[in-house]
């Protein structure tokens, strides 16, 4: 946990290492479900997806606000849906109002979920792989949204995004993404200050997540190919959009920004060179990319998901007048180090969206998270293929879409490890 996030309570739902925490508070959009008069209205919420990334979820939503409540539960598997149901009861036990009817299981369980009436706020957290599905429905639904990032895996998945958030702000529709940094205080601070011109004119940046290894499920003789894949998506681009989606996608989100602009164009290198192992799927264990914002601007990616190597997880900012970092601190002409205490922004997300809920002024982040995990996916598809990509080609033209052609347990073959010089460009 970053030594400068100090959290009034202990419900993180997330404990990687030093400095992933932040956060911000996106521009409100009108809008109108009734749903708002009061701060004591019941906010009835729906968890799709149940494992670990979906339990600490809904926790945090419950504890965010008053008069929240978890009716509702979806996963794929029995197995994650009885132990999300039991950790939300040993940890929230009077929020919990789920019963035995309102879980749901299997592909299109989250259909059933989201026809309930007494729903009326999803929180979205299977795999990335499924999150442009679920979005969809969800709005089309009438359903305000919490959404983990990353949103999409492929520039497909990432317009369909795009349309569900504009239908939500048709339909007065709040939705808010896992990009916690938008939500923490001392990126508010810091943001306003570079805005401000306290580095001066921004001349270019890095950014970093790189770790050791995450947890990994070995495929059994029992498990499909589908089952196995979905629970051990980490390592399936067509799941996870490879970790510089699934993970970095915070520290490119906290970079872009800070430009206030987006990549126009993407290059990178990268590789698969210590975890070969079957278990590993087919993803990459490093990437570096640089991304050209407009003028020339240019920013160094770096993310790596190796043991017995640096960790540095951490955005810098640089400028005529100084440098930044993102979690709170100034050099250069103008010091600053932001030494408050603040709340834990894994709830504050929660926290700002309901209450955006319940004022009318509706929030949606929808758009801008695509956006940047759109930039991340650039960088893959840029290091998997060995081309340079321009963002107007990716947004309009790539017709990549990883999509499985059905989703049932059974087999589900993966498509080799990409090549450089030699996976297609699609």
């Amino acid at each position: 946990m970053s030594k400068h996030f100090k959290p009034k309570n202990n419900l993180s739902r997330r404990t990687f290492i030093k400095s992933t925490l932040g956060a911000s508070l996106a521009a409100a959009i009108p809008g109108n479900l009734g749903l708002h008069a009061q701060g004591s209205d019941s906010i009835r919420v729906g968890v799709i997806g149940c494992g670990g990334r979906g339990t600490g979820a809904a926790i945090d939503c419950a504890t965010s606000s008053q008069g929240v409540e978890i009716v509702a539960l979806f996963d794929p598997f029995q197995d994650r849906v009885d132990s999300c149901l039991k950790r939300l009861q040993e940890k929230i036990p009077d929020k919990v109002k789920v019963t035995k009817d309102k879980c749901f299981i299997g592909f299109d369980g989250y259909k059933k979920l989201l026809a309930l009436p007494d729903v009326n706020l999803v929180v979205t957290a299977a795999p990335p792989g499924f999150r442009p599905i679920h979005l969809k429905a969800s709005v089309e639904a009438g359903k305000h949204v919490f959404m983990e990032k990353p949103v999409a895996v492929d520039p497909v998945g990432v317009r369909s995004v795009i349309a569900s958030s504009n239908l939500a702000a048709r339909k007065g529709l709040a939705i808010v993404a896992g990009t916690q940094r938008r939500h923490q205080q001392c990126y508010l601070e810091l943001m306003n200050r570079i805005h401000g011109g306290q580095i001066g004119e921004i001349t270019g940046g890095q950014c970093y997540w790189n770790q050791g290894e995450l947890w990994v499920i070995k495929k059994t003789p029992q498990m499909s190919e589908m089952e196995w894949q979905c629970r051990n998506w980490l390592y399936f681009t067509w799941l996870s959009g490879d970790h510089i989606v699934e993970q970095h996608v915070h520290n490119i989100d906290v970079m872009n920004w800070a430009f206030g602009s987006l990549p126009v164009k993407v290059m990178g290198m990268g590789g698969r060179q210590q975890r070969t192992a079957p278990e590993y799927g087919n993803i990459y264990d490093h990437f570096a990319v640089e991304f050209e914002y407009p003028n020339g601007v240019r920013v160094m990616s770096m993310c790596r998901q190796i043991p017995g190597c640096a960790d540095r997880v951490e955005e810098k900012i640089v400028g005529t007048k100084g440098y930044a970092f993102g979690y709170g601190e100034i050099h250069g002409e103008n010091f600053w180090k932001f030494e408050a205490d603040e709340p834990n922004p894994y709830v504050q997300e929660h926290t700002d969206l309901i209450a955006s809920i319940r004022s009318g002024k509706l929030l949606n982040e929808g758009r801008r998270i695509a956006e940047s995990t759109m930039c991340a996916i650039m960088g893959r598809m840029s290091v998997y293929t060995g081309r340079a990509i321009s963002w107007e080609w990716a947004m309009t033209s790539s017709k990549l879409d990883l999509t499985p052609a059905k989703f049932e347990f059974g087999p589900n073959p993966v498509e080799p490890v990409a090549m450089p010089g030699k996976t297609p460009l699609i």
